[in-house]
């Protein structure tokens, strides 16, 4: 009872103006968001909407959108004893990139409501992922579900100021699609430059449809991203975080998408002549719709110039491998594949053509990235071999097509 009692509290007082708040007046539901449109109870005018979604980590976070304008963020807990009018400020990070302080002011006892910022709203609809830090407490919260509330939010303002509070009824029928989703559909290349398929391969690292692809892999596309998974339907991807320097970039499926299976990351260092499986889709469209599998050894623990981010393997690798899980002879992900070195270069410097040379994303730097981007992966430590032909099965669930059209500038910086 205590949680449906602080929920309806919230709802009711989260608007920024300090009023008493009658409702809800119609309804928001999206997920496990409820709500609705509020008044104000000393003047029966309309106040707001809100909508509220319970945390297992013991907190309510409140979203509200006010007559005036203003979007608003509340953190409620029936453990919280703060003063009235008490301030605090909270850090808050949205998918491990893009961060804001908030300060927030405690209206009642048990929750502190802070002002959003357009651009602090922005992220907000579109991230997946959000950590709030307010002195030591430090708090998870998932936020896939976030656009559609947001966009419903925006809705219940704008049709309820046009048709008044007894009109009221379900705000998320109606709603604008949310901006995450308008922001994929790119416009056409400045310059009217001409476009053309690009593909790559990406993996599943969280039950949550995180994906690790190779940032050159998704530089340059125009318009939506989309991954395949073999023999099903495209779903347009979004892109949470990149990385240039070491050529990775974390992509997420749609909110609706749940995985079972997905890469768990080998927890020991692999070793020089160990095996290694690359799984990939080279050529798509002039070669086999299913990815392929190819076989080598760990040639070196260093790329290029001793560079020791990456692995040298002799597993054949070609255009369209890039992003693409490797892994050991138990299945578990011990690198990420990004290139081969350039025959034809290295040919003409050097008379020679070099063969079996490729090169994979080690993981302590793909742990790195997938910690700074605050993904829950999975480790495992080696167990007992596997045939290939099992690794590739295993595989098929999250080992996915990338593509998307690009610039032939952009596709020809890979």
């Amino acid at each position: 009872m205590w949680l449906k009692s602080l929920i309806v509290a919230s709802v009711l007082q989260v608007d920024v103006v300090g009023a008493n708040a009658a409702g809800p007046f119609g309804s928001v539901n999206v997920g496990n968001w409820i709500g609705g449109a509020f008044s104000n109870d000393a003047t029966g005018a309309f106040s707001h909407c809100a909508a509220t979604t319970p945390y297992a980590n013991g907190v309510i976070l409140v979203v509200g959108y006010n007559a005036a304008g203003t979007w608003s963020l509340a953190f409620a807990s029936p453990s919280y004893r703060f003063k009235q009018g008490e301030n605090a400020a909270i850090d808050v990070i949205f998918d491990g990139q893009e961060q804001a302080r908030l300060f927030a002011t405690a209206n009642q006892p048990n929750m502190l409501t802070a002002v959003m910022p357009a651009n602090v709203v922005r992220t907000f609809q579109k991230a997946s992922l959000m950590v709030a830090t307010s002195g030591r407490t430090v708090l998870n919260f998932d936020l896939t579900s976030t656009g559609p509330v947001i966009a419903a939010l925006a809705n219940c303002v704008t049709r309820v100021k046009a048709d008044g509070l007894s009109k009221a009824g379900d705000f998320t029928k109606g709603a604008a699609k949310p901006a995450a989703t308008a922001e994929k559909q790119a416009p056409p290349p400045a310059g009217g430059k001409p476009t053309r398929a690009k593909n790559g391969t990406g993996f599943v690292v969280s039950a949550n449809g995180h994906i690790v692809t190779n940032n050159h892999v998704i530089d340059g596309c125009v318009g939506d991203i989309k991954g395949n998974l073999t023999g099903e339907a495209s779903m347009i991807l979004r892109v949470v975080s990149s990385d240039a320097n070491n050529d990775l970039a974390l992509l997420q499926a749609p909110s609706t998408t749940t995985f079972k299976e997905f890469a768990r990351i080998r927890d020991r260092s692999i070793r020089s002549g160990d095996a290694v499986i690359a799984i990939g889709f080279p050529f798509h469209g002039l070669l086999s719709s299913d990815f392929t599998v190819t076989t080598g050894i760990v040639s070196s623990l260093s790329g290029m110039r001793n560079d020791s981010r990456f692995l040298q393997i002799s597993a054949p690798i070609q255009p369209g491998n890039s992003g693409g899980p490797l892994f050991d002879t138990t299945g578990q992900v011990v690198g990420v594949v990004t290139g081969k070195i350039p025959a034809l270069r290295i040919a003409a410097a050097t008379g020679n053509i070099p063969e079996n040379i490729n090169f994979a994303i080690k993981t302590g730097v793909l742990r790195d990235f997938l910690d700074n981007s605050v993904v829950p992966y999975q480790t495992a430590e080696p167990k007992s071999e596997l045939k290939t032909t099992d690794i590739a099965g295993n595989a098929r669930p999250y080992t996915m097509l990338i593509s998307c059209n690009a610039t032939e500038q952009a596709d020809a910086k890979r």
